[in-house]
C-alpha cells in the first residue's frame, strides 16, 4: 500500500490512540498477576496484538469484553513454556520484554519475528538472562530471533549494558517473580524515561526494589506476586509527535485530545522540543493545544530519551530557519530500521539537506518538493515521511504504508479527518 500527499493546511482536533508502551507493560504484568487484571482504552494495534499473542502462549487468557476493555486473566506468576514459537511480528517491544516472563517458565519457549526483529541484537539480555539461571540461545548464533529461553530464573547478580531500555525493563518487570533475589549493574542506559515508565508500573503494583538515583544499580527482592489491577491507558506521545509536527510544519492550530504531560512517556518532550522552535503550545484538561509559526526556528536536540521522536523531528529541521541538529541517538540506527540513513536518504530525493552523524541528524532549512520516497516498512519512517507531504510542493507517494498497522491503524483517517490531502493507494 501507499500513501499519497499533497500540501495541506490542517485544523480542528484528533483524540491520540492509547500508548503502546503502557498497553504491552499492562498485558505483560496482566499476565503475571494473581487473578483477573483490566486494561482500559488499550491500543489496538499489530504490536499490542502480538503481545497479546505472547501472553496467551505463556498460559494467561486475554477476553476482549469491549473494544475499550480488555481482561486479562493472570498466571499467578507461573507461565508456561509456549507450546509452540511466539511469533511476534515487528514488536520489538514485546520481544525482549517477554523474553524475561518466558524465563521464569520451567521449560523453554522460542520466540520469532518478521526480518526486521530478526536483525534486532538480544544478546546482552540473552547474556542476562544466562547470569541470573535461565537458559538463553539464539538459534542461528547471531544474538538475534529465533531464541530460545527457559527457566527458572533464580535470581542473582548481573551487570548489563542497555543500547535498548527494552532490556533492562524486561528484567525489572520478571525478577520480583524470580526465586532469589536480582542486583542489576547498569554501565550504560539509553532511553531513561522508559525506564521509569517501568519503575511507576512496579509503584503501582506495589511491587518492593530498589534503584539509584542515576538508575546505574537495582536491587530486587525475588519471591513477590503482582496482584491483579485495572487502569486507563493514556494516549500515546510517539503517535502524537506526528500530529505535533505535522502542525508545526504546516504553520496550523491543532488540538490533540487524550495526552497528559503528566504521565512517565519520554516523548512528551516533542511538545517541548516545538515549543523552544516558536511554537504556541497551550495546555488544556485532556489534551494539547498546538499552533505552528509562520517560520520555525533551528535547535539542537538531545534525542537519546527520546529515540522515536527522531523521524518526525527530522522533518520539523526542514522547516526550521538556520540548522537543526538531532544528537547523542545512536540506538536510532537499530530500530526498525537504520533511522539516521533512512531519513537522511529518503528526505533527500524530497529536497531536504541533512547530514549523517554516527549519532544523529543535521538537518537544515530546506523547500521540499514531492517525490516518491522508500518507508522502509517501518512505521515512524512512514508517518514521518508523509508529515513531510503536507508542506512539499507538488505530490508525494510513500510505500509501505501499511507498516502504520503496527502502531497507528488510524494515522490516515484521522490526518484527512483534520484536512490533510492524504490517501491511501494499492
Amino acid at each position: 500500500m501507499k500513501l499519497v500527499v499533497k500540501a495541506s493546511p490542517l485544523a480542528g482536533e484528533v483524540a491520540i490512540p492509547a500508548s503502546k508502551s503502557h498497553t504491552i507493560r499492562a498485558l505483560l504484568m496482566g499476565a503475571l498477576a494473581d487473578g483477573v487484571s483490566e486494561v482500559v482504552r488499550p491500543l489496538r494495534s499489530s504490536d499490542t496484538e502480538s503481545c497479546v499473542t505472547a501472553c496467551e502462549a505463556l498460559g494467561a487468557e486475554v477476553t476482549r469484553k469491549s473494544d475499550d476493555v480488555w481482561e486479562v486473566h493472570g498466571t499467578a506468576g507461573t507461565p508456561r513454556p509456549a507450546p509452540q514459537p511466539i511469533d511476534v511480528g515487528n514488536s520489538g517491544t514485546t520481544l525482549f520484554l517477554a523474553m524475561t516472563v518466558a524465563a521464569l517458565a520451567r521449560g523453554e519457549t522460542e520466540f520469532t519475528g518478521d526480518e526486521q526483529i530478526q536483525r534486532r541484537s538480544a544478546a546482552e539480555l540473552m547474556e542476562a538472562l544466562r547470569a541470573l539461571g535461565a537458559t538463553a540461545r539464539s538459534v542461528r548464533d547471531n544474538g538475534c530471533a529465533p531464541l530460545r529461553v527457559g527457566g527458572p530464573l533464580t535470581g542473582g547478580h548481573v551487570s548489563i549494558e542497555c543500547p535498548t531500555s527494552q532490556y533492562l525493563s524486561s528484567l525489572l518487570i520478571a525478577c520480583p517473580l524470580a526465586g532469589g533475589d536480582t542486583t542489576i549493574d547498569v554501565p550504560l542506559l539509553n532511553e531513561a524515561p522508559y525506564v521509569r515508565m517501568t519503575m511507576q508500573w512496579l509503584d503501582e503494583m506495589r511491587v518492593s526494589y530498589r534503584a539509584s538515583d542515576d538508575l546505574s544499580r537495582f536491587e530486587i527482592p525475588g519471591g513477590q506476586r503482582y496482584a491483579p489491577f485495572s487502569r486507563t491507558i493514556p494516549g500515546d506521545f510517539s503517535s502524537a509527535a506526528f500530529f505535533l509536527v505535522a502542525a508545526a510544519v504546516t504553520g496550523s492550530r491543532l488540538l490533540l485530545r487524550g495526552l497528559d504531560m503528566q504521565d512517565s512517556q519520554g516523548d512528551k518532550a516533542v511538545v517541548t522540543m516545538l515549543e523552544a522552535m516558536g511554537c504556541r503550545v497551550l495546555h488544556q484538561s485532556g489534551g494539547i493545544l498546538i499552533k505552528g509559526p509562520e517560520e520555525l526556528r533551528g535547535g539542537t536536540f538531545d534525542l537519546n530519551a527520546t529515540p522515536d521522536a527522531l523521524p518526525a523531528m527530522a522533518v520539523a529541521g526542514c522547516a526550521a530557519a538556520g540548522v537543526t541538529r538531532l544528537v547523542n541517538v545512536p540506538q536510532a540506527r537499530a530500530k526498525e530500521t537504520d533511522r539516521i540513513q533512512v531519513m537522511a536518504a529518503e528526505l533527500g530525493k524530497l529536497g531536504a539537506r541533512v547530514e549523517e552523524l554516527p549519532d544523529g541528524l543535521v538537518v537544515r532549512q530546506s523547500p521540499l518538493k514531492g517525490a516518491s520516497v522508500r518507508g522502509h516498512a517501518d512505521h515512524r519512517v512512514v508517518m514521518a515521511l508523509a508529515v513531510a507531504g503536507l508542506r512539499a510542493e507538488g505530490e508525494t507517494t510513500v510505500d509501505t504504508a501499511e507498516a502504520v498497522a503496527v502502531t497507528f491503524p488510524g494515522f490516515t483517517h484521522l490526518m484527512q479527518a483534520v484536512g490533510a490531502r492524504m490517501e491511501s493507494v494499492p
